[in-house]
């Protein structure tokens, strides 16, 4: 959600677009959430999830916050993504829809250890505000796709 914070924001991951639809990491794979890229001391993590329309300082935050739990927790990551991401059948999909999103951040233990209860609970209902207001907007493509065929 801090990744993707409106309803438009989804619509970008799609397989074959080059964002990322699976929650895998690869080397130089630009079809995973987590590229590795560069060599030697430019080694660094290209974090494929958000979009232009992302707060950059709550994205990093996010992203140090996922590597800070990975750390403390010493969790081993799975392998690595070496074929196309969009097809990594045993990768978890990330989640389709702002609803989603905000449900897992919401109830997420590790979004609420890194940013409190107070911040989990803002920026949910940021998000669920955002759902409300949509919901009672019909856009021109609904208007045009519906009320021709009528």
């Amino acid at each position: 959600m801090l990744y993707a914070p409106n309803i438009n924001s989804y619509k970008r991951y799609a397989p074959g677009s080059f964002a990322p639809t699976r929650m895998t990491w690869g080397y130089d794979n630009r079809t995973c959430a987590v590229r590795v890229v560069g060599h030697g001391q430019g080694v660094h993590l290209e974090i494929r999830v958000p979009g232009a329309d992302a707060n950059p300082y709550l994205a990093v935050s996010a992203a140090v916050a996922a590597i800070v739990h990975g750390i403390e927790r010493k969790l081993a990551p799975p392998d690595p993504c070496t074929s196309n991401a969009y097809e990594a059948a045993d990768a978890a999909l990330m989640p389709t829809a702002l609803e989603q999103a905000r449900s897992a951040f919401r109830h997420s233990p590790v979004a609420e250890e890194a940013f409190g209860k107070d911040v989990v609970a803002h920026y949910a209902q940021l998000a669920q505000l955002e759902l409300d207001h949509h919901r009672g907007i019909v856009t021109d493509a609904e208007q045009a796709r519906w009320l021709t065929r009528a």
